[in-house]
């Protein structure tokens, strides 16, 4: 890895106002760039190619994070499925054909979900990516996010745009939406488990077997490695994992919450809704080698963190 002569750079973040988005802006602003932050709440839509031409124009930034997204919980993205792809794909396309318009030499940092690795892939390879179907569950999400990834292959090609392209697992912690079908897997049962302790509920339904093991990313550590992004030289357009190799059951992470929340109800999985894959742990080899020093966040304290900050949102 070659890093760049820090220099006071302009930075955007799309989708400033999302969970990722929102978290690192919070963060480059103790930074001396110069940082904008543009979402539909501030007047930019991707999904309109004029409204996406009129604010890189605007701005001519030299780095873009493209965390904007339709993205949900797995049974929103199953339920809208044809919506989820359709507006993903659009707003990656209006984003590149903007940039090759107006500031080429913008850096592109994406972040892609490991969603988009196949769904019976056990520990998610990097060589393996391309190696079977995005699962069904994650579908419409999953193929979008390996979508982004072609364009921005097709844009270096043709029009010299570097992108830098991290896989990440299912992130966690504060600044997430309160919607349990809007926000990320962990957030959301940690949302509902909060409502069941407040209304004396005797037990606590989680959907599916509570088998499938997932890696889950603190916030924190995601917006520190993607800030990384920034002054990495290496061609990373085609993605590297940001992860840890290890992971936790959906069960096993239910139970931390209830232990960070003193809920004593019952854990009840309800095995008529589907599980995802059965188990997403991202490889670590090539990860260890760009960030050797990199100390991920623990667990325990992220769920802790996460449980007090929703707390506080829904004052429960």
């Amino acid at each position: 890895m070659t890093v760049k002569t820090e220099k006071n750079l302009k930075i955007l973040v799309l989708g400033g106002s999302g969970f990722v988005g929102s978290n690192l802006v919070k963060a480059l602003k103790t930074t001396n760039h110069t940082i904008f932050s543009a979402s539909r709440s501030n007047g930019t839509d991707l999904l309109n190619y004029n409204s996406t031409e009129k604010c890189l124009t605007e701005i001519k930034p030299d780095i873009i994070f493209n965390c904007a997204a339709h993205v949900g919980s797995v049974h929103y993205v199953t339920k809208f499925a044809a919506d989820v792809i359709r507006d993903n794909m659009q707003m990656t396309l209006n984003l590149y054909q903007a940039v090759s318009k107006i500031c080429p030499t913008a850096k592109i940092i994406n972040p892609l979900s490991n969603c988009s690795y196949p769904g019976e892939s056990a520990v998610q390879l990097e060589s393996e990516w391309w190696d079977g179907e995005v699962h069904d569950s994650v579908f419409s999400y999953g193929n979008a996010k390996k979508f982004l990834y072609v364009v921005s292959k097709c844009y270096k090609k043709q029009y010299k745009i570097n992108s830098v392209n991290f896989l990440i697992p299912n992130t966690f912690g504060p600044g997430d939406s309160a919607d349990p079908n809007k926000t990320h897997a962990l957030n959301g049962i940690i949302i509902r488990m909060l409502k069941a302790k407040k209304d004396n509920s005797p037990k606590f339904e989680i959907w599916g077997t509570g088998k499938p093991i997932r890696e889950w990313a603190y916030i924190d550590d995601v917006v520190k490695l993607m800030m990384k992004g920034i002054f990495i030289e290496s061609d990373l357009v085609y993605p590297i994992n940001l992860g840890q190799k290890k992971g936790y059951s959906i069960k096993e992470s239910a139970k931390f919450v209830a232990e960070a929340l003193g809920y004593k109800g019952k854990l009840y999985f309800n095995t008529d809704y589907q599980d995802g894959a059965m188990v997403k742990i991202l490889d670590n080899k090539k990860f260890k080698k760009l960030f050797p020093n990199f100390k991920f966040f623990d667990h325990k304290k992220g769920i802790q963190n996460t449980v007090n900050y929703y707390k506080s949102k829904l004052n429960i």
